[in-house]
């Protein structure tokens, strides 16, 4: 990636994974989609101690050079979201970790984010990027569908996806 992704009041800039401003913002987002997962089918939050375990478990190592890259995205300088990006092979990125604080929420920070990380991903060689996501996250659907991703067979076995995205990143759209 070229360096920076800016709007008004977004600035985009590429961040190891393991800063304090991304480990936040990790910790932000698992919490949340693990939330709403259990809320959802068992009706409790997470247990704390299966928060850490997960939150643990998954470092973010993978969206490292030379094969991945993770976004923060800032708004007006406070950490407001992140995005990451991975090559699954020479030519197909997959994005992850796509989050907007909740409080920073209808700012169009999570397109940005989404659009930072194609070209991430073009930077990184891929043509296609894929996704995948689960059904009660609807914001996260619409989102992708409106970006024009198109829904895909299945690209991976993770037992919480229920829809996989994929789009060609041959072309940037304005």
């Amino acid at each position: 990636m070229s360096g920076m992704t800016t709007s008004p009041a977004w600035t985009i800039t590429p961040e190891r994974h393991d800063t304090p401003d991304a480990l936040a913002l990790w910790r932000a987002y698992y919490t949340e989609v693990s939330d709403r997962y259990y809320l959802l089918h068992e009706g409790r939050r997470t247990d704390p101690v299966e928060l850490e375990r997960g939150i643990s478990a998954r470092t973010g190592a993978e969206l490292t050079s030379p094969a991945g890259r993770l976004l923060v995205g800032r708004f007006g300088g406070e950490p407001a979201g992140c995005a990451g990006v991975r090559l699954l092979d020479a030519a197909t990125a997959e994005l992850t970790r796509v989050f907007v604080l909740e409080r920073l929420r209808g700012h169009g920070g999570a397109a940005l984010l989404v659009r930072a990380a194609e070209d991430a991903a073009r930077a990184l060689g891929a043509t296609r990027m894929v996704l995948d996501t689960r059904a009660d996250l609807v914001e996260a659907r619409a989102l992708y569908a409106r970006l024009g991703y198109a829904e895909t067979e299945p690209h991976n076995a993770d037992p919480y996806a229920d829809h996989w995205f994929g789009k060609s990143l041959l072309h940037r759209l304005t």
